[in-house]
């Protein structure tokens, strides 16, 4: 890999847990609604999404690759969407990059063939906190949390939010989250373009050899410095699942989609030689909806390690 010539890897996990019970400490919140007559869909919420002021920048219908590859569903519809708003995420990364771990946002949209509801689960405002350690008071962070929650009352008009008790939810003090530091070498005229561009060539490369997928991409420093922060040389996120790791978890838990796909970023700020990268590791399900049966805890575990082992392979 071209441009590259020092590199440190710093991988960051915590494993704090406390016991929270109440609805305000959970991570995720799961708003349902009845839908007997068929007329809410992910197209239609996609809508609504969109009505609100949110980019949709992806809807994936995962039943297709599901009975593809595994050759059964366990819901009539399963949908695992992201979404960011481009204003929020700007006036949080000017001062927070971290925000990058949230852009986009994952969520679930799900069916309960049973009870004939539709659901949509998304992390909470505590749940954007606790992975950003943006304080939960941030005002833009609050507004942000407030337009998902606008979002899914226009999605599902008639729906309200489900009670939630996970007890092994972690400390709001713990960010479980994989984090990585390097250099790249600059170009001649200044700029990273050849060193980010040669990394990101292998990094998917690589990742998709080990069965990762890449369902978006954001160019994020684009929508930065249409909005007047020129802070970074560059900072990009993307959007990463596994078939084989989202397939047994979503059988039981399917609520796990407000952290899949999940968000890997890089950025690197101008002044400074750090080329900082990072995801939420996927401790974040373990903790957040109480995840203890082994075949959801095992494809978990591993995708974490082949995760943290194939980007320490790129960089050897």
């Amino acid at each position: 890999m071209k441009k590259i010539f020092f590199t440190l890897i710093g991988v960051i996990l915590s494993f704090g847990f406390s016991t929270c019970s109440a609805a305000d400490m959970q991570d995720i919140r799961i708003f349902s609604a009845a839908n007997a007559d068929g007329q809410i869909t992910p197209t239609s919420i996609e809508k609504a999404f969109e009505k609100v002021g949110f980019s949709i920048d992806g809807n994936n219908d995962m039943n297709k690759p599901f009975k593809a590859r595994f050759g059964k569903v366990y819901y009539k519809t399963y949908h695992l969407a992201t979404v960011h708003n481009a204003d929020f995420t700007a006036k949080l990364a000017a001062k927070y990059p971290s925000i990058a771990l949230l852009t986009p946002l994952s969520m679930s949209i799900y069916s309960d063939d049973t009870k004939k509801t539709m659901q949509i689960s998304t992390l909470s405002l505590r749940g954007m906190s606790r992975i950003t350690q943006i304080p939960m008071d941030n005002k833009d962070l609050i507004a942000y949390a407030n337009l998902m929650t606008k979002a899914l009352k226009t999605a599902l008009p008639s729906g309200g939010f489900l009670p939630l008790a996970y007890s092994d939810v972690a400390d709001i003090k713990t960010s479980l989250a994989t984090t990585i530091e390097t250099k790249f070498e600059a170009d001649e005229d200044g700029s990273y373009d050849s060193a980010k561009d040669d990394f990101q060539e292998e990094f998917e490369s690589e990742m998709e050899a080990v069965g990762f997928l890449f369902p978006g991409f954001i160019g994020l420093n684009d929508e930065l410095l249409e909005r007047g922060i020129t802070s970074y040389n560059f900072f990009d996120t993307y959007s990463i699942c596994k078939l084989s790791v989202i397939y047994p978890v979503h059988q039981v838990h399917p609520e796990v989609g407000a952290f899949a796909p999940c968000t890997f970023y890089m950025y690197k700020k101008k002044g400074d030689s750090t080329v900082h990268m990072g995801f939420p590791s996927v401790h974040n399900w373990i903790s957040s909806t109480d995840i203890k049966d082994e075949a959801s805890l095992k494809p978990l575990t591993n995708a974490q390690k082949l995760f943290v082992d194939t980007i320490h392979m790129i960089f050897e």
